[in-house]
């Protein structure tokens, strides 16, 4: 009996071993495409030939590479979905690598937006909203799993109700919309990040597929982490 019980307990922290590391790949790769985003955005809104090439300053229209990058990382996240069982490791990273680059360039406009003080001001406040939310979702002994699925059923309330305001173009609808996904993406943290734990708890490390889980996680932590930055940037940002 004594034997089987350090047996149960070596296993229990093996398990939660895996999980650590499987964790630990998950926030390094979700923290580089943030770091490729960030540099990108930066460069692009910050060098007048690369901006030009998103839009046409004079008269304030998109260009042909500007509509692309506005609709590809659309793309790239379908892509990466659904070819997670076709799509090898090393393409499914080089895809993730080259949308946070893309969506660098996407958001270089908030450059032109928003004040530099209040950017990186959002930045941070959404950084440690992260932070916290991701303690959580790692600590706690709740089951999250109800709230997650309401927390996804808000998401794409927003997405429908941000769709209906394309075309009303109501400043009061906006900003209940940013408040309301401030919100939704705070509560997904939380619960990506439970729910990517236990995925890590059930993989064997190393192997293709969960190299392939790992960029998974991380597009999906990222996704929260912008989301709950831009909506906030909305609220509490400076205009130009």
């Amino acid at each position: 009996m004594e034997t089987n019980n350090f047996n149960y307990v070596q296993s229990e922290q093996e398990t939660a071993s895996i999980s650590k590391t499987f964790m630990a790949s998950v926030f390094s790769w979700m923290f580089a495409a943030l770091a490729i985003t960030s540099i990108v955005a930066y460069y692009f809104a910050h060098n007048a030939d690369l901006f030009a090439s998103l839009v046409n300053v004079e008269i304030g229209k998109l260009t042909t590479l500007g509509y692309i990058v506005m609709f590809a990382p659309l793309a790239f996240i379908l892509v990466i979905s659904f070819g997670f069982n076709r799509l090898s490791y090393p393409v499914l990273l080089f895809l993730f690598l080259l949308f946070s680059a893309v969506m660098g360039m996407s958001l270089s406009f908030i450059f032109h937006q928003y004040t530099a003080g209040s950017i990186y001001g959002t930045f941070a406040a959404a950084a440690g909203m992260f932070g916290l939310m991701a303690l959580v979702g790692y600590t706690t002994s709740t089951d999250l799993t109800k709230f997650g699925s309401i927390m996804i059923m808000g998401m794409v309330g927003i997405i429908i109700a941000s769709l209906i305001n394309y075309f009303m173009q109501s400043e009061m609808m906006d900003y209940v919309i940013s408040v309301i996904g401030v919100l939704v993406f705070t509560g997904l943290t939380a619960y990506d990040v439970q729910k990517l734990k236990r995925i890590g708890a059930g993989v064997e490390y190393g192997t293709e597929v969960a190299n392939k889980l790992v960029i998974m996680g991380a597009l999906n932590l990222y996704m929260d982490f912008l989301n709950l930055f831009l909506f906030l940037l909305r609220i509490f940002g400076d205009r130009k």
